[in-house]
């Protein structure tokens, strides 16, 4: 019974711990990312200038943020706490998930409001910055869709820093060496 516990205590911590890295992840994320300017004209906004390269910013900050934020995240919890490493992984892609979720959530929060609300009632060419959202994942009042790759960023750099702690340090940390097929030892 209780190592059922500790396996379900640590799951729950793990998630949890995810949460707050994908909070402050999108603290950082929203002060790194410079916000495209647009305009108003006849109470609709437009990005200004206009192109992919300028809309994509919220991305571009997205994408590295996430995957620093969730492989750090992996690697000091699978680090710190190597027991039961399935358990472990479980909780490391729904938190890394949450995360990406809570850090998109955050970052849109703390980012300027949506410009096309904004741009209504506003004289033409008036100056609006931009909202913080990635490419594809409408923020506030819009419906919040899944669909962005972007959001896959979080849990990828979780799963690579999960497979370095079990794989490939694990048996460093445990004294262990191994040898490769075929290699003959010295006798």
């Amino acid at each position: 019974m209780g190592e059922r516990l500790g396996a379900v205590v640590q799951a729950v911590g793990f998630v949890a711990a995810f949460a707050l890295s994908g909070a402050l992840a999108g603290v950082v994320w929203e002060r790194v990312w410079d916000a495209p300017a647009g305009v108003a004209y006849e109470n609709q906004w437009f990005l200004e200038p206009a192109g992919p390269d300028y809309s994509f910013s919220g991305t571009g900050w997205y994408v590295p943020v996430a995957l620093v934020a969730g492989a750090l995240t992996a690697f000091a919890l699978g680090w710190c706490w190597p027991r039961h490493e399935l358990v472990s992984l479980a909780a490391f892609v729904v938190g890394s998930m949450l995360a990406g979720w809570v850090m998109f959530k955050v970052g849109h929060a703390l980012g300027p409001d949506d410009p096309r609300l904004l741009a209504a009632g506003q004289p033409d060419l008036t100056a609006i910055p931009s909202d913080l959202t990635p490419a594809g994942v409408d923020g506030e009042p819009r419906p919040f869709r899944l669909d962005s790759s972007a959001l896959a960023a979080y849990p990828i750099g979780a799963m690579f820093a999960s497979l370095y702690v079990y794989l490939v340090a694990a048996g460093r940390r445990s004294g262990r060496r191994s040898t490769a097929v075929g290699t003959p030892t010295a006798g």
